[in-house]
C-alpha cells in the first residue's frame, strides 16, 4: 500500500511534467508559427497554463508551508499578469501597424476583388 508521502509525490511528480509538456508546447509554437500574433497566442495560453501546473505541483511537494502561501500569491499574479501582458502587447502591436499574416489564397482573392469566405476583422 502506498504511504500519503509516496501520493503526494507522485501528484507533485504529475503537475510538474503537466507543467513541462505544456512549457514544451508554447516552445514548439514559438518556433513552428508564422507570425507575431499566432506565436503570442500560442505562449501566452500555453505558458500561463504551464506555469499553473508547476507551481501546483510544488505547493503539492512542499505541502502546508509558508512558501507554498507565497508560491500561491505568485501563482495568481502570473495568473492575472501573463494573459493581459499578452493582450497588450498584441493590442500594440496591431495599432502600431504590425501585418497580420494572411494565407496564400485569401491574400491573391483581396487583391482580386473578390470577396473573403471569411470575417474580416482587421479594418
Amino acid at each position: 500500500m502506498m504511504s500519503l508521502e509516496s501520493i503526494r509525490e507522485f501528484a507533485a511528480i504529475f503537475f510538474l511534467c503537466a507543467g513541462a509538456f505544456f512549457l514544451m508546447a508554447s516552445v514548439i509554437g514559438m518556433l513552428r508559427l508564422p507570425d507575431f500574433y499566432t506565436r503570442i497566442h500560442a505562449s501566452g495560453n500555453s505558458e500561463t497554463l504551464a506555469t499553473m501546473f508547476i507551481f501546483t505541483g510544488l505547493i503539492i511537494y512542499e505541502g502546508l508551508t509558508m512558501t507554498s502561501a507565497k508560491l500561491v500569491l505568485i501563482m495568481g499574479f502570473v495568473f492575472l499578469a501573463n494573459p493581459i501582458g499578452s493582450h497588450i502587447l498584441s493590442k500594440s502591436a496591431y495599432k502600431s501597424g504590425y501585418p497580420v499574416w494572411q494565407v496564400k489564397e485569401v491574400k491573391e482573392n483581396k487583391e482580386e476583388g473578390g470577396e473573403c469566405d471569411h470575417a474580416d476583422l482587421h479594418h
